[in-house]
């Protein structure tokens, strides 16, 4: 008959087997909190990017996409095609010879004023602009001028406009463009005159002026039917 301690002692052991082969199972399983790390909805890719990280997860990286470069509008108004793919097209004020023509500016230009050309006891001056710069220019319209005395006083109103329709003039370099000065002969209009020391004058859409020495004597400075009157701006020096 086998020893009782002895039966009782194998069956404890094999009931202790029992109950740690219980609990590797259950360890294995997965379905105890003791496993790895679950993916939550909505989780975040990491802040740095990494491609690799991110392409481990199960959801959408937060770090948006570039934007895409946005294609140029052709300055045209018409569509890019595939030998111009940036649909970009050379400025419209590039001339087939390469140069381009822009507004004169006062920097680009020298001021003189011509021969007087009186008659029927109006007095009449050329108001010269030459482009003394490397490139085209265009005038368009009346200059602004004012006569100043030796102190540098204006003297009399701002010349009025006279009539005329205003032309763009193109000048080359090197070449002119010139505009009328006419007023009543001082005698003969008996009107208040002074004599300048210079004219300011400034070209169509400007504000800085250039100074001309004044030669041509008195001039009406009353303001009445005697002003001194200005033309638009014509090709060539007026003589």
């Amino acid at each position: 008959m086998p020893n009782k301690s002895h039966v009782i002692h194998r069956a404890t052991l094999l009931a202790s087997g029992v109950a740690l082969l219980g609990l590797l199972t259950a360890c294995g399983n997965g379905g105890s909190s003791a496993g790895g790390p679950s993916t939550l909805s909505g989780t975040a890719a990491p802040a740095s990017g990494d491609a690799s990280t991110a392409a481990s997860t199960d959801t959408p990286s937060a770090v948006p996409s570039p934007t895409p470069t946005p294609t140029p509008t052709p300055s045209n108004g018409g569509s890019s095609d595939a030998s111009n793919p940036t649909g970009v097209t050379p400025s419209a004020a590039v001339s087939a010879s390469g140069s381009i023509s822009t507004r004169c500016h006062t920097s680009e230009l020298r001021a003189s004023v011509g021969r007087n050309d009186p008659g029927a006891g109006q007095e009449n001056f050329p108001i010269v602009l030459t482009n003394t710069s490397s490139h085209s220019c265009t005038l368009r319209g009346y200059p602004g001028t004012a006569f100043l005395d030796a102190s540098g006083k204006q003297l009399g109103p701002n010349p009025q406009r006279g009539e005329g329709s205003p032309e763009t003039v193109t000048l080359a370099p090197g070449s002119s463009a010139w505009a009328g000065l006419t007023f009543s002969n001082p005698e003969v209009s008996e009107a208040k005159a002074a004599t300048p020391a210079t004219l300011l004058v400034t070209p169509p859409n400007e504000r800085d002026a250039l100074k001309v020495k004044w030669n041509g004597g008195q001039v009406p400075v009353s303001g009445n039917a005697s002003s001194v009157r200005l033309t638009v701006f014509a090709p060539g020096s007026g003589v």
